[in-house]
């Protein structure tokens, strides 16, 4: 399955590198911190990609309003703050990456 990403939120604060390799694939990146469900349900339709924490909550709610949404990238160890059966029946990527824990900890 072939996708282009051409517009990314990250919801919670990633090493500066995560932004930098993104941008410098051509997608646009905006990072917006510390949201309330209330505005990532107004904010997700913008997007195409999502990259989160596990502070950010992607519910069924959250998925429904994404109608652009074809990737939740996790940077840490597990999804359980991603509902992964609304992610499927939308066809959304989940992915996560356990090393940005050990990355984060190295430049700390």
């Amino acid at each position: 399955m072939a996708f282009s990403i051409r517009r990314l939120l990250i919801s919670e604060s990633v090493d500066a590198s995560c932004k930098k390799i993104l941008e410098e694939n051509g997608i646009k990146v905006a990072e917006k911190k510390n949201l309330t469900k209330d505005e990532l349900l107004a904010e997700i339709k913008d997007y195409d990609g999502l990259v989160i924490r596990s502070g950010t909550k992607v519910t069924a709610d959250v998925i429904n309003a994404a109608k652009n949404l074809k990737i939740i990238g996790r940077a840490g160890t597990g999804v359980d703050n991603v509902d992964i059966d609304a992610s499927i029946r939308s066809g959304i990527i989940v992915m996560k990456y356990a090393q940005f824990n050990y990355l984060k900890v190295q430049k700390d």
